[in-house]
């Protein structure tokens, strides 16, 4: 066999039929590699057993323990029967039950004293954990034949426990990979071997024997500290290779003009610059003056100034003759943009109108609501070159857009674009344009490293002079609800002050039952009984709630609706009226997530703040204390106490720093929310790396494939790191590299 194909051959050839189905239908894993790479999810002492004490609830595990006793009882009048077996581990105790014809194998074998693997679905029966049915496999030698090969496997070593499914144990697919195992000598090394030797690596062969049949916890070690550096490794190659072959794409450069829009726009700047939007700015300056194309991330908090610093680059562009547009993930955050970049840049914005400066642009809006005559114009303008400045949303993709020279594209909330959208936007430059990426969604830093590798990053942790502080709290509604009554009560206050307030609902309401998740996208929100607990009773709606507050709490004070169902017009309306601030409290889905600033709203209520994730909090409640008064944000929850959900909540009211809050968010969710469908990718290629744990392997490993790439770019001299990135690469997974 040669060193790639034992690692092609699938399951179905050795394993049979039926394990291979459920491998590929359950687990994903369909060759040899595939399951050589799935990795046991922690181990097992021989004689120490499980902590039974911490099982969790509704999950598939795998058990190790000592039956204590074990009975049947009648019932039905003696027709039907039940076996329960009372397993312990030191720590607690575990119920498991069988029914009917199933009770009488475990009834035979299952006898005080014996130890035995367990695997099941954890449910609660009268208060008490239990397992229904659990499949088991004793683990002493007076058992079944099978059981003496269980002993014989594991005697004396470290047990695996491998991620598992109802289908098949952990203990089946440990069998499994003992008939694939021998193929682990033919495993292709990625690692240059100066690499490997510099860092005192353990062979992959090795490495791979190690984490699946471990004799000691040092070749755990070992073994994983070899396998993260490999999926690091690879993959932070495949990133390096894709910046690289972006600095060999041709690009127009756009030099700063003396005398030009940029000047005169910072000449009439009523404040100065704060020190990072001058670096951040002088780092963007630097990427447009080359001639191939700038890939930049811009991180900042929500009010860091991100807007300014994007519109000074694209002023740069239109000084140097070319245009820039901006794409905003809705229609109220494009409207909002324009409005922003209007009012800044004031008669600078009216190129070619009376009263416009002489040497202004014309800054247009495209979105997929206007008018034609209105829309023909922009078009129009966009085409000529009269318009320097486009705001839009996808709109701006369509095939009729045409620009006249199309030098920088800027991207805002770049999670919410698909890989297909900006590539389409940037095939309408002459040449590939420019791209800043902008976020308010902090990215730590190793998120940063492996989802956005392949682009530059720049950060804004100052917040610009003037911006007050917020102070958060948690409102617990069910356990104190005079809580909520004082909430409201300091609503009222607020407005009393001549200040605004929001109040934030998951879902919008009536007939429709729709929730409003992220970007106004939309889904059914399930009826509940009214006495359930409030975690399965429908998410709190938008339009229910001004009803009661219009009626009760807030009555008298004006009262007004905002969400993505609602016509673009009436949008707009609402949100102007609210900016003049002829609303007193704008109670709204989460379409004010982004982009909205009204800097005399100081108040924020989020209802059933438990619904929402830690950086959409923080995004929304960045929408107050953007003027001079102080914020305050109160996250209204019935979540219980100990639940993670409050103690998520509480991280949220503990810190303002958006970085700390993403670390928290991903300790909590771990990689596969953060990384996203988008990133399934990465996510399939990340079996022992865990991104919030292994900075500093990451961190490494990006070095040195910085190195390798620049040494040699298409890895002709390692043939087996250009074989593994092909198989890490096949199209699935290469789309998310195709973020830059």
């Amino acid at each position: 066999m040669d060193r790639v194909s034992s690692f092609d051959e699938p399951l179905l050839k050795l394993l049979g039929g039926a394990t291979a189905k459920v491998m590929a239908e359950h687990l994903g894993l369909h060759t040899v590699g595939d399951l050589l790479h799935h990795y046991p999810r922690r181990y097992e002492e021989r004689g120490k057993l499980t902590a039974l004490a911490d099982l969790p609830l509704d999950e598939h595990v795998t058990v190790v323990a000592q039956v204590a006793d074990a009975r049947v009882l009648m019932f039905n009048n003696g027709r039907g029967k039940r076996l329960e077996v009372t397993l312990t581990d030191g720590s607690g105790r575990l119920q498991l039950v069988f029914f009917g014809h199933g009770v009488h194998k475990p009834h035979k074998e299952l006898l005080p004293g014996r130890q035995a693997m367990f695997a099941g679905k954890v449910s609660v029966f009268n208060r008490k954990m239990q397992l229904a049915h659990p499949t088991y496999q004793l683990l002493d030698a007076s058992g079944a034949d099978e059981a003496s090969e269980a002993v014989d496997a594991f005697a004396g070593r470290l047990l695996p426990i491998y991620p598992a499914c109802k289908q098949l144990d952990s203990w089946r697919i440990a069998k499994a990979v003992d008939a694939v195992l021998p193929s682990a000598r033919d495993a292709v090394d990625p690692l240059p071997a100066s690499l490997r030797e510099g860092r005192g690596f353990t062979p992959l062969p090795e490495a791979l024997l190690k984490v699946h049949r471990p004799q000691t916890k040092a070749d755990v070690e070992d073994a994983r500290a070899r396998l993260k550096w490999d999926e690091a490794f690879v993959l932070q190659v495949a990133l390096a290779r894709r910046r690289y072959a972006d600095t060999q794409l041709p690009a127009f450069a756009r030099r700063p003009v003396a005398d030009g829009l940029l000047d005169a726009f910072d000449a009439k700047l009523p404040f100065t610059l704060t020190e990072g939007q001058e670096k951040v700015s002088k780092e963007i300056f630097d990427d447009l003056a080359t001639e191939h194309p700038m890939h930049r991330l811009l991180q900042g908090e929500v009010g860091s100034g991100k807007t300014m610093v994007a519109l000074r680059a694209m002023l740069t562009v239109v000084d140097a003759g070319g245009q820039a547009a901006m794409l905003a993930p809705t229609e109220v955050l494009a409207q909002q943009h324009h409005r922003s970049i209007t009012e800044m840049m004031g008669e600078l914005a009216e190129g070619g109108m009376l009263g416009g400066a002489d040497r202004g642009t014309k800054v247009v809006l495209l979105t997929g609501s206007m008018g034609m005559a209105a829309r023909r114009q922009a078009l129009l303008d966009l085409v000529t070159g009269e318009a320097g400045i486009v705001i839009g949303t996808h709109a701006l993709i369509e095939d009729k857009v045409r620009f006249h020279d199309l030098g920088l594209v800027v991207v805002d909330e770049q999670h919410r674009f698909g890989v297909e959208q900006r590539d389409a936007l940037r095939s309408k430059g002459k040449q590939p344009p420019h791209l800043l990426v902008m976020t308010a969604t902090p990215i730590p830093r190793t998120v940063a490293m492996t989802v956005f590798g392949d682009l530059e990053t720049s950060v804004l942790d100052q917040l610009p002079a003037g911006r007050s502080p917020i102070a958060s709290h948690v409102v617990p509604a069910k356990d104190k609800p005079h809580f909520l009554s004082r909430a409201w009560e300091r609503v009222r206050e607020e407005v009393e002050n001549g200040h605004q307030a929001y109040v934030v609902c998951p879902r919008i309401g009536d007939d429709a039952e729709e929730t409003e998740g992220k970007g106004g996208k939309k889904t059914k929100a399930k009826k509940a009984a009214p006495d359930e607990d409030p975690e399965k009773r429908p998410p709190l709606a938008v339009l229910e709630i001004a009803d009661e507050l219009r009626k009760g709490a807030l009555a008298g004070l004006g009262v007004e609706v905002l969400h993505g169902r609602m016509h673009p017009d009436e949008k707009d309306d609402v949100m102007r009226r609210f900016a003049a601030g002829d609303v007193d409290v704008l109670v709204a889905t989460t379409v004010i997530e982004v982009g909205v600033n009204v800097p005399n709203a100081t108040a924020m209520v989020i209802m059933d703040a438990d619904r929402f994730g830690v950086s959409q909090l923080h995004q929304l409640r960045g929408r107050v204390g953007r003027g001079s008064a102080p914020g305050l944000c109160l996250l209204v929850s019935e979540a219980h106490e100990a639940s993670p959900a409050r103690a998520r909540l509480s991280a949220v009211a503990a810190t303002l720093d958006g970085f700390e809050l993403s670390r928290v968010d991903l300790e909590q969710r771990r990689e596969g929310d953060v990384l996203g469908q988008a990133q399934s990718g990465v996510r399939s290629s990340l079996r022992m790396l865990t991104v919030i744990d292994d900075e500093e392997v990451i961190a490494a490993a990006r070095e040195e494939a910085v190195a390798v790439v620049a040494a040699d770019p298409e890895l002709e001299h390692l043939p087996e790191l250009r074989t593994v990135l092909a198989a890490l690469l096949d199209k699935d997974r290469e789309e998310y590299l195709d973020k830059g």
